[in-house]
């Protein structure tokens, strides 16, 4: 029977498939902390406020990358080229979704709207990174080799999204709220897409590294549109909504580490 835990079970038990999934996290991973810190430094003057937020969110992220590619160490697995067409950040770039990386690379202070729109876009991505987390720590949160590293990764996608659901909301409050409505829109709607299309290429190069039969590739790929017409037609206003987070300022305090990884 196909389930998401037996279908993660394989990737984890299997070398090469694990070794293409922990370098493709690792790649997003590390692009994101790449990102949060440039959009860190080029902050505006008027939301320097907002900088530390965003540092430690790249830190976060720079964590994760560090995480995954420990976790190929302890297998004595290298990381390997990621396949372009699994590439979420640079797919979403390419839709025009958030700031595009040339304007990251110049030493220009950016926007109050570009620290809008990357609040907004963040909202979007983080709410995937937050439940596919929830979906991997309910069932393989106390996996003897990479349950610390779910638990550690979710707990940071959980005070992500709540981050940007507290300071979009704010910002809304001082008169940007079209924009980030408009925006929220703009990018779940691409988002969705995207996420179907990376979803059906890693599918089917684990589907060849795995051997999979036809059969069991084609209901997979059934099953990621299914979910793609579902989230078009109705699923993609979750990720628009902004609610107050449980515990207010929630990339506040110390950064949790990774010395137990590495």
């Amino acid at each position: 029977m196909l389930s998401a835990r037996s279908l993660f079970q394989e990737i984890v038990d299997h070398d090469d498939s694990f070794q293409l999934f922990c370098s493709i996290a690792a790649s997003g991973e590390s692009q994101g902390g790449w990102e949060n810190a440039r959009i860190a430094a080029l902050v505006p003057d008027g939301m320097r406020d907002l900088a530390p937020k965003i540092t430690r969110h790249g830190a976060d992220e720079d964590k994760h990358g560090r995480i995954f590619r420990a976790l190929l160490r302890k297998r004595g697995l290298p990381a390997v080229p990621v396949p372009p067409e699994t590439d979420y950040t640079m797919l979403l770039e390419r839709r025009g979704i958030g700031l595009a990386h040339d304007k990251l690379r110049r030493d220009e202070p950016l926007s109050e709207e570009d620290i809008v729109v990357y609040l907004a876009h963040s909202r979007v991505t983080e709410q995937r990174a937050a439940d596919q987390m929830v979906m991997l720590l309910r069932h393989f949160g106390d996996h003897p080799e990479v349950g610390k590293a779910v638990r550690v990764i979710s707990h940071d996608e959980d005070n992500h999204l709540a981050y940007c659901h507290e300071e979009l909301l704010r910002l809304a409050r001082e008169g940007h709220g079209r924009t980030i409505q408009r925006t929220l829109r703009e990018s779940a709607l691409a988002e969705i897409g995207v996420y179907r299309d990376v979803s059906l290429a890693v599918m089917d190069h684990m589907g060849r590294l795995l051997r999979w039969p036809a059969p069991k590739a084609a209901v997979l790929a059934a099953g990621i549109r299914a979910t793609y017409a579902y989230e078009r037609f109705s699923g993609w206003h979750r990720m628009i909504g902004l609610h107050p987070p449980e515990r207010p300022d929630p990339l506040g305090g110390v950064p949790r580490t990774t010395h137990e990884f590495v």
